[in-house]
């Protein structure tokens, strides 16, 4: 099986359907949904539809990074990928174009795309290649990033963090594992936005797990480097900015210009 394309929820609601039907109008046929429930009592997995390619489960977890390492411990594709509920594909053929672009540059272990981003009403360009500078300032979202499965054969996410564990599962790829992720050239997913690390409340751990991951793949010296040239180039401005549907069409069209020159 090509793909598994993975769900995890806790009284999810009407956001689950719509996450799961989604999934299934793929055009591509080789792949599985694996829904993995932390004990949801909102009758939320009732109403996943009946069809071959979904399979549940339902398990006590801790958390979201917990339920994820579970999920793919279930999971029988040669890819994964990490569908949020109220997240989509972006367009019925993203899993076919996908794997076609595996086929034909083999053995990346990671492939990623650019996501449109519902808040920002824009599609947001992701850069053609993933370097420390970029690894620094963010990974691609994982809505848009489809892993080898046998990647958690070798490590997981760590749940000790709690906002941040996809972002230094990347890192740890690109830094101890030299994993060099491959662009897919599609935009992959629909990325509803206000997660639990857009919180406000949250937005203090964030940066304090940012600044501890950077620091333990790159140095205390390298990330203060990086740190530098984000205060130096209005990187808040920009990001505020780029989530603004007024301006976001603008910045991303300077970006891909940029991108294309890199």
């Amino acid at each position: 099986m090509k793909f598994s394309v993975i769900t995890v929820c806790f009284n999810a609601g009407e956001k689950l359907a719509y996450t799961i039907n989604n999934i299934l109008s793929q055009s591509y046929e080789d792949y599985e949904i694996v829904v993995k429930d932390g004990g949801s009592s909102d009758n939320s997995l009732d109403s996943i539809p009946a069809n071959e390619k979904i399979k549940v489960y339902s398990e006590k977890d801790n958390g979201i990074y917990d339920a994820m390492n579970a999920a793919v411990s279930h999971a029988k594709g040669d890819y994964v990928i990490f569908m949020n509920c109220g997240d989509t594909f972006y367009d019925e053929d993203v899993l076919k174009n996908t794997s076609k672009a595996i086929d034909d540059n083999p053995g990346r272990r990671i492939y990623y795309g650019d996501a449109y981003f519902e808040t920002a009403s824009q599609i947001i360009s992701q850069p053609k290649e993933i370097t420390e500078s970029i690894c620094y300032r963010h990974m691609p979202n994982h809505q848009s990033c489809f892993f080898d499965r046998l990647l958690w054969d070798e490590i997981s996410l760590n749940t000790s963090y709690k906002i941040r564990a996809d972002y230094d599962f990347f890192l740890r790829c690109f830094f101890e594992k030299n994993i060099r992720p491959a662009y897919l050239g599609i935009t992959v997913a629909s990325y509803e936005g206000g997660g639990y690390s857009e919180n406000k409340e949250n937005q203090k751990r964030d940066k304090a797990e940012h600044r501890e991951i950077v620091e333990k793949y790159m140095g205390k010296k390298r990330a203060a480097h990086y740190r530098r040239i984000m205060i130096l180039t209005l990187q808040p401005l920009r990001t505020w900015i780029a989530q603004k549907s007024i301006f976001a069409p603008l910045y991303d069209k300077i970006k891909r210009k940029i991108y294309s020159r890199g």
